[in-house]
């Protein structure tokens, strides 16, 4: 049963580390550096938003880099 929830989230690895790990960290270091969220958005807001879109960049590459 476990084995086959690792197999259908596993490719969808990097956008839950985007979601997960890359939005909260940038949205305090947003915080934390006093830089304005964009549009009227709130810092975890902006955070998804990157953290999402490096994730899905990521998944879509095959890499990171």
């Amino acid at each position: 049963m476990i084995g086959k929830i690792v197999q259908t989230l596993g490719p969808w690895g990097p956008v839950l580390f985007g979601i997960g790990f890359l939005a909260p960290l940038i949205a305090q270091s947003m915080e934390a550096l006093e830089i304005a969220a964009p549009f009227g958005l709130s810092f975890i807001q902006t955070g998804l938003l990157i953290g999402a879109g490096l994730g899905l960049a990521a998944k879509l590459r095959g890499r990171w880099i």
